[in-house]
Parts: structure tokens; C-alpha cells; sequence
């Protein structure tokens, strides 16, 4: 017996890898890339982000411009002394991204050609490696969103599995901010979850109540924990303490105070050159010829947050359409075909894999934080480029990347399909219920009673004419259950084929989750080529289940 179930097993692996072979040379090809990458690169690549980061984990405490779950992270592998582990782990985490886009599809019905694309950019994208090999927080952050959304797709929706998601999300929000407005997001799904349980018989109230209580309370808890933390270390109230500096930053692509009109204690903050000829916004948070920089202290105190908080909401109230148009024009550098330079040529130089070690930032904060980071090391951290090695994941990265337009295509994907099909099953439906229309293949109920009694004797043996139907005998007592019957058959077809084809409750999730995390930094502070890249998967997520499954049932996980 024992050789027998072996034997079977064998076969059903055997038969397992032939049905997926696809994704596993995939998912491999990815996992050699990685392999490659830390061989190239040891132990990690830094950003100057990097340092703050190693300084919160050795000296925990809240840090006034980013949250602390990536720094806590670090803190959970400091006991290993290795930052060539922090980015092993990255690299999991990236290939962990990649298996759950293609699960996700498979269980929610879509095709198997399409769950192995939707794979594609997260595991072979030369730029999603370089970030996993970077000290930040977007791997980390990317894990969790995915993961959040992966949860919330799940065919049925219960009060632990709401929980389990808000933790997810408050996570995610105390990895990176951006993360907070997607709680807004997810409750509006439960609300409208409750609202599809209705149709099926439950009551909508008792459903949402079920599932939202849990699910705030978990998102919000530690969210509100973090903010203790935060008013007890610096007497504000908040996450982070650079709100305001950020959005001044941001509004200074167009802040004309000529228009404005600021009060004088506004004033001092005013840039007397035109728009066109200004820096990239990061340059007033972190030049020191920025008009707050050059105020008394540093940037981000409490007074002089507030301070640009105010600047930054005159100007957006005073130019309402050069805030949104300065959107959209970021906003819009996530679609571009190539890869320009931006903000500056030394930010952008940190997503591209070096020929020679980076220097390390000239900041304060950098010079600290590389004797914390020698002290979570314990020991050098220079970075050492090997080559060859490293020169091939160079050539690799000039070759394989998403391009911006290629993304804009994906997200139109799912709302395309979904409009065609809508427009397909309307006019079907026309078809088949208009009189005297050409009908297209009707529902087996139908099929039968036009196929049975109807035409192998009522009409040929003259019950019609005599009365039958007026009289109400015979098949006119059985007609309007034949039609209802009917009815029923084709509204069960017609939900089977959008459950089989992903309707807009597959793929909305991942869709409007990639959008809100497109939207939020041109809205808040600028355009970052890192900030995209968290949205890939999502987008493919989205696009994948938009497509028609196939209807063989082949198309399945096992």
C-alpha cells in the first residue's frame, strides 16, 4: 500500500507541475534573478531613506516623517547581525507577491494563461528586484497591500476573515502611510459586500455589522496605539509629523503668492521665482536653500509643520485648478513610455544597479544612522560589487522592465472587458425577450417546452383552435410556469458565466486599490518611480480577472 500511495503521489505531482509549468518557469526564472542580484550586490543596496530607518530600529521610538513598521521589521531580524538577510527575506517576500497574484486568479475563476502573465512584471521586472534589494519599505508595504486585497477576495467573507484584514491593512498603514486611506477603501467593499448578500436572502444590516465592526476595530487599533506612541514621544497628534511640510512641498510646483496673498507669517515661505523655474518639490523639504529650512529649528517641529500645513492649504484654496492640473501632470509620469530622470539624477540613480558603490548622503541623519547601522551589522557596511555578476543584472535591467504606458494599458483592461460584456449579455438579453427578434440560444427550460408537448401535438391536434388556452387547460395553465422556469434558467446562466468570467467584484478590489495608491502621492507630494511599483501587481491582479475564463474547468488551482 504503502509504494502504491507513493507511486500516486508521484503521479499527482508529476500531473501538478504539467498543469503550472508555466508560472514554475516563471517563478524560477524570478528566483535565479535574486539569486544573481545578492550574489552581484552584497550585502544590500541603501537609500538614503535607509538610514533613518536602522536608526528607529536600534533606538525605537516614532519617527517624525515615516512610520515605524518597516524599522520594526528590521528590529525583528537584528538578532541575525545581517542585512544580507533583511534583503533575502525582500526577495521571499517579492516571490511571495507573485504566488499569490496567481493563486488569487486561479481560485476566483480566471484563466490560467492570464494568472501566469499577471505574474510576468512582479517576478521578472529588473526594477521590482532592484527595489527588493534596497533598504525601504516598498517591499514590505507591496507584501501586505497584496495580501490585504489577495483576503478580501475570498468567495465568502466571514467576521474572523475581516479581522485577519484589517490587521493586515494597519500594517500596512504603519509601513507607509499611504496605506490609511485604503481602510476607507476596504470598508466600502464590506458595505457593498452586505449589499450582493442581500440579494441572496441576508439581511445587509446584520452582514455589514458582522464584518465591519471587526474589521475596523482590528484596523483601528493599532493605528491608534501608534498614535499613543507618537503624542506621548513628541506631544502631537498623528502618525507622522511632516503633513504639512510634505503638501507645501508639493504645492510649491505652483504656489504664486501674488495670487495668494499670504498673511505675513505666511509670507517668509513664498518663492519669488516663477514656477517654471523651480526645483523638484523634495527640494523644499531637504534643500537648505529652501525658504523652511532656512527657518529657525528643524523642519519638522510642530510649528512649522503647521506653518507650511497653512501655506499649503491657501495655496490649494486660492488655485484650486493649478493643484489639480500640477496632479495631474505627476500623476501622469507614471504612464510615460521611457524612463526620464526625475525628480533629480541622484534619486533616480538609487533604482538603477550601480557599476560602483554609491557614496553615502551627506545628511546628518545619514551620518548617524551609519553608526547604527554598523552596530546592527556589527560591522562595515560597505557594499561590494562583484562583477561579473553584477554587470549581468545591469545588461538585465537596460532590457526588462514594465514601461509606464504598458501599465496604463492594464489598468484600461478591466473596465473595457467589463463594458463589452455588459454590452454583449444586454443585447442578448434583447434578443431573446423581444418578439419577432432573432433569438440567440435559449435557456434549456425553454428548449424543452418548445421541444415537448407545445410542438408534438397541441397545435397539431388542434387544442389551440379549440379552445384549450382560452378555456385554461392544458398548456396554458403550464405556460407561465414554463416561462418563469425559463426565466430562472437564463438568470442562473447569465450569473454562472460572470462568476466564470470575473465580473466587477473580482477585479474592483485590486483595480481601485492600485488607483488609490497611484492617486495619493501626486496628491500629497510628488511622483516617485518607487511609489509605482506597488501597483503592478495589483493592476495585473485586476486585469487578469477581468479576462473571459476558460469554460473547460480546466483552469483550476489543483
Amino acid at each position: 500500500m504503502s509504494r502504491a500511495r507513493a507511486r500516486a503521489t508521484r503521479t499527482e505531482l508529476r500531473g501538478w507541475a504539467r498543469r503550472h509549468r508555466w508560472f514554475l518557469v516563471v517563478f524560477g526564472l524570478g528566483t535565479l534573478l535574486r539569486l544573481v542580484t545578492m550574489l552581484g550586490y552584497r550585502p544590500a543596496l541603501w537609500f538614503p531613506d535607509s538610514y533613518t530607518y536602522v536608526v528607529t530600529a536600534m533606538r525605537p521610538r516614532p519617527d517624525l516623517v515615516r512610520p515605524a513598521g518597516y524599522s520594526m521589521f528590521l528590529r525583528l531580524l537584528e538578532p541575525f547581525h545581517s542585512f544580507a538577510l533583511v534583503v533575502t527575506v525582500q526577495h521571499v517576500l517579492g516571490l511571495l507577491v507573485g504566488v499569490m497574484v496567481y493563486v488569487t486568479v486561479l481560485r476566483r475563476g480566471g484563466p490560467r494563461w492570464a494568472a501566469v502573465l499577471a505574474c510576468v512584471p512582479v517576478l521578472l521586472d529588473a526594477y521590482q528586484i532592484e527595489l527588493e534589494h534596497l533598504l525601504v519599505s516598498d517591499t514590505l508595504f507591496t507584501f501586505l497591500v497584496v495580501g490585504a486585497v489577495c483576503l478580501a477576495m475570498r468567495r465568502t467573507l466571514t467576521p474572523r476573515s475581516a479581522a485577519a484584514l484589517g490587521l493586515v491593512l494597519a500594517a500596512a498603514t504603519l509601513t507607509r502611510t499611504v496605506g490609511l486611506p485604503l481602510i476607507a477603501v476596504f470598508a466600502l467593499l464590506l458595505l457593498a459586500y452586505g449589499v450582493r448578500r442581500a440579494a441572496d436572502g441576508a439581511r445587509p444590516g446584520r452582514v455589514v455589522a458582522r464584518l465591519t465592526v471587526p474589521f475596523l476595530v482590528a484596523a483601528l487599533l493599532p493605528i491608534a496605539g501608534y498614535a499613543g506612541w507618537f503624542y506621548a514621544t513628541y506631544q502631537r497628534v498623528g502618525l507622522v509629523g511632516s503633513n504639512g511640510v510634505f503638501l507645501y512641498a508639493r504645492t510649491m510646483a505652483f504656489a504664486d503668492c501674488s495670487v495668494m496673498k499670504p498673511p505675513p507669517d505666511l509670507a517668509v515661505l513664498c518663492d519669488p521665482r516663477p514656477p517654471a523655474s523651480r526645483p523638484a518639490s523634495q527640494e523644499y523639504i531637504w534643500n537648505a536653500e529652501s525658504p523652511l529650512v532656512r527657518l529657525p529649528g528643524i523642519t519638522f517641529t510642530k510649528e512649522t509643520d503647521t506653518l507650511a500645513g497653512r501655506f499649503a492649504s491657501l495655496a490649494i484654496r486660492s488655485q484650486p485648478l493649478d493643484y489639480l492640473r500640477g496632479m495631474l501632470t505627476e500623476l501622469g509620469r507614471s504612464f510615460t513610455l521611457g524612463r526620464p530622470v526625475y525628480p533629480d539624477p541622484e534619486t533616480y540613480g538609487y533604482y538603477e544597479f550601480p557599476a560602483t558603490v554609491p557614496p553615502s548622503p551627506g545628511r546628518h541623519p545619514a551620518l548617524v544612522g551609519k553608526e547604527f547601522a554598523q552596530r546592527y551589522e556589527q560591522g562595515p557596511i560597505t557594499v561590494d560589487v562583484v562583477e561579473p555578476i553584477a554587470g549581468v543584472m545591469r545588461a538585465y535591467q537596460g532590457v526588462v522592465r514594465l514601461p509606464g504606458t504598458a501599465l496604463l494599458v492594464i489598468l484600461l483592461v478591466p473596465p473595457a472587458a467589463w463594458a463589452v460584456r455588459a454590452r454583449w449579455w444586454r443585447d442578448a438579453a434583447r434578443a431573446r425577450w423581444q418578439p419577432g427578434a432573432a433569438r440567440t440560444r435559449r435557456p434549456a427550460a425553454h428548449r424543452a417546452y418548445s421541444n415537448g408537448a407545445h410542438s408534438n401535438g397541441a397545435h397539431s391536434n388542434g387544442a389551440h383552435s379549440n379552445g384549450a388556452h382560452s378555456n385554461g387547460a392544458g398548456l396554458d395553465g403550464a405556460r407561465p410556469d414554463v416561462a418563469a422556469a425559463s426565466r430562472a434558467a437564463t438568470s442562473r446562466a447569465v450569473a454562472g458565466r460572470a462568476r466564470s468570467n470575473g465580473s466587477a467584484s473580482n477585479w474592483g478590489v485590486a483595480w481601485a486599490t492600485a488607483w488609490a495608491l497611484l492617486l495619493v502621492p501626486p496628491a500629497t507630494a510628488q511622483f516617485d518611480y518607487r511609489y509605482v511599483l506597488p501597483v503592478v501587481p495589483l493592476a495585473c491582479l485586476a486585469a487578469a480577472l477581468s479576462v473571459r475564463a476558460s469554460q473547460t474547468g480546466h483552469d483550476r488551482l489543483s
